[in-house]
């Protein structure tokens, strides 16, 4: 039986991080999408992952989560996990996707990263990603957030139109 090519289909990343780094990351099927539920179940997993590496996020200082306003990110089955969760969302512009820091920094430079790269399977796509990742250093990400409020100045000097970049 031949090995099934993810390059051929594609594969979601989902992926969640901060100032020092990546702190939870997973890849859908290619055929799920995500959804309120979906986004959910993955926001308790990143919970737990924030409880084994940033127990003081969790425990003192609370958590920010910064999402766009896509339907699962804003319907209620969400809502009521992050008041579950106590944690509070970073608001973001309605039609902005050029100020989420995964799009204008994470995920460009991991573009490139991939660029001509095909894998065999779920495991090395999972390798690359956790070698990519390691590759970059807290600078890096400390950047990536640092960028939002000018990323923010931007879109409210064009009057909520894209950033060309």
């Amino acid at each position: 039986m031949p090995k099934p090519d993810l390059h051929a289909k594609k594969v979601m990343l989902c992926v969640w991080w901060n100032f020092k780094g990546i702190l939870h990351y997973e890849l859908l099927p290619s055929n799920q999408t995500i959804t309120s539920a979906v986004y959910s179940a993955q926001l308790e997993r990143l919970a737990q992952a924030l409880r084994e590496k940033e127990p003081a996020l969790i425990n003192r200082k609370g958590v920010i989560l910064h999402h766009d306003n896509a339907r699962p990110h804003t319907a209620r089955i969400t809502a009521e996990k992050l008041r579950q969760l106590e944690w509070e969302v970073l608001p973001h512009p309605a039609y902005s996707p050029d100020i989420a820091p995964s799009d204008y920094h994470l995920f460009r430079s991991l573009q490139n990263f991939l660029l001509g790269k095909k894998f065999n399977n779920e495991e090395c796509l999972k390798n690359a990603l956790t070698e990519f990742f390691a590759s970059k250093s807290q600078e890096f990400y400390n950047r990536g957030i640092k960028m939002l409020p000018e990323c923010w100045a931007q879109v409210v000097e064009n009057n909520g139109n894209y950033i060309v970049g």
